[in-house]
């Protein structure tokens, strides 16, 4: 029996490794998360596999785990938020803490979840953390492949899509900044666990960029949303600067706002992202984008587990 080990086991990413991952009785998973909401809800959800609630970026008896492993999933992320410190805490200090338990534990292979901002024009707290968490898989020694995903969503989003869904039904309205022409490339999370899956199997070396497939506009993904789950918000289109305004005064009152006037500047950055044949790259079938929003909001089992911020 292989032991992988993920941090970040309590999120988006890590909720639906372990989900595809925990039948089979050739793998015994260990996650680690330091939300504690989430990791009471992942005791719910999954009850037959071991967490610790641990913070990653402060020593601790959490790195014994790595014992005996086979692989560590490096998945714990801070995307949002309004200081600097959470995210240098969470991508950067407690990627060193990990991959130091790797070499302390003869851990033979990692995965290392970097992010797409890594080649953004965007310049905020996250893509500067991801950009220095990326440096620190390069200078390992350890056998590694590094992935860097573009926006996700999927079963468990408790921010990006899953949110605006969810806000949908609260509000009798859904701006939209601007026209909404903002090209995005989103990447369904049931794919991208795949390809963890396939390059553990077939311990994958390299760094690849792994983009949604179905180039859409931010507009045009909200539609689209919308004519999936029919909820009561009706979609308007508001001034930029009125938006990035109304955030910053919500931010005033949330110090975790589920999205921040930073996130609405990278927003709206004119780019797209490489494309790579990560279908033959990994031998994974990607999900058509309608299909997958639909398993995402549709599903009768994970669709309706939303996660704490």
């Amino acid at each position: 029996m292989r032991k992988i080990v993920i941090t970040g086991a309590a999120g988006l990413v890590g909720q639906n490794l372990v989900a595809r991952l925990k039948s089979r009785p050739d793998l015994e998973l260990v996650g680690i998360d330091k939300h504690a909401a989430n990791v009471a809800l992942f005791r719910q959800v999954h009850p037959e596999v071991r967490i610790i609630e641990a913070d990653l970026a402060e020593p601790g008896a959490w790195s014994d785990c790595f014992s005996g492993a086979d692989t560590v999933v490096i998945n714990q992320a801070q995307i949002g938020g309004l200081f600097g410190e959470e995210f240098e805490a969470n991508n950067v200090t407690a990627t060193r803490h990990i991959l130091a338990a790797i070499e302390r534990h003869a851990v033979p292979y990692f995965v290392g979840i970097s992010s797409s901002v890594v080649n953004s024009a965007a310049d905020d707290f996250y893509t500067r953390s991801k950009t220095a968490q990326e440096k620190l898989f390069d200078a390992s020694s350890v056998p590694h492949v590094t992935l860097r995903p573009t926006l996700m969503f999927g079963w468990f989003d408790r921010k990006h899509l899953g949110w605006l869904r969810r806000f949908m039904d609260r509000a009798p309205v859904f701006p939209i900044p601007g026209d909404g022409k903002f090209d995005r490339q989103p990447l369904y999370v049931g794919d991208f666990v795949s390809i963890i899956i396939a390059a553990i199997e077939q311990r994958k070396a390299g760094t690849f960029d792994i983009s949604g497939l179905e180039q859409i506009s931010y507009g045009e993904l909200i539609g689209l949303i919308q004519e999936i789950v029919k909820p009561r918000a009706r979609i308007v289109h508001i001034p930029y600067a009125m938006f990035w305004a109304l955030l910053w005064l919500y931010a005033k009152f949330d110090k975790n706002p589920p999205f921040t006037t930073g996130q609405l500047e990278a927003l709206v950055i004119p780019e797209t992202f490489p494309v790579i044949d990560w279908p033959g790259e990994f031998g994974v079938k990607p999900t058509a984008l309608r299909q997958a929003l639909t398993e995402t909001f549709l599903d009768p089992e994970f669709s309706k587990i939303v996660l704490s911020f």
